[in-house]
């Protein structure tokens, strides 16, 4: 009688496959276009992988995904130019596991339209407050520099969905799911309120709902659902 065992994957090879199947995804929806965004998981306390740059993410191949040493000061492959923010996440947020940055096409509209808004209005939709509590707009900074990963330092380790003014948005997780969530849920409440914005203008829960959320959020704990 023939045995056949089933080959496990590495950690290292299944984070790829996770990196890969998150591009995709992302950009079906239309979140990640051309060469944009970058995405990264965490593999030690000294290395990361994450993916290349100047490569449209839709089309990576698992084995195009670079597992890098935070401590090399030159890089041997070309990776995303936005390194130093997913290694500030990492520092900031020890539970942090995966990062995304994408470019969210609505979400990015709100801080062009509305520079002067800390946040995306969070007491309009109950699944908002439950799902990330609120959405902070970063400060702009020139994309692919220290002062982007310096800039988001505020926000951490409490805020796990992001969004970069001008510029796109950051979520990150305990998995890749959460990850993806945080990226999805910014793109489609910031799409929510643009549409109802269109029609008749926006309109708020009555604070002691809002106040309900709140506290439920609280039980629920710090997480993108």
């Amino acid at each position: 009688m023939a045995f056949f065992w089933k080959k496990k994957l590495s950690n290292e090879n299944n984070h790829q496959n996770q990196i890969v199947g998150a591009a995709r995804r992302l950009y079906e929806k239309n979140i990640l276009a051309a060469t944009d965004g970058n995405i990264s998981s965490r593999e030690s306390s000294s290395q990361i992988l994450i993916t290349p740059s100047g490569r449209q993410k839709a089309f990576l191949q698992p084995e195009e995904i670079i597992l890098h040493n935070i401590n090399d000061k030159l890089p041997k492959h070309k990776v995303s130019s936005e390194l130093a923010m997913h290694l500030q996440v990492y520092k900031s947020c020890p539970k942090a596991s995966f990062v995304i940055h994408a470019h969210p096409p609505s979400a990015i509209a709100w801080t062009i339209a509305f520079p002067k808004l800390k946040n995306l209005p969070y007491d309009i939709l109950p699944e908002l407050i439950l799902a990330v509590g609120s959405i902070p707009f970063v400060p702009y900074a020139r994309p692919g520099t220290e002062d982007m990963a310096k800039n988001i330092i505020p926000y951490l380790p409490h805020n796990r969905a992001l969004i970069l003014t001008r510029h796109g948005a950051l979520s990150w997780g305990e998995s890749m799911d959460e990850a993806i969530n945080g990226m999805e849920r910014i793109e489609h409440t910031a799409h929510i309120l643009m549409m109802a914005k269109k029609l008749r203008g926006l309109t708020t829960l009555p604070q002691n709902e809002i106040q309900y959320l709140q506290e439920k959020r609280k039980k629920i704990g710090d997480i993108n659902l």
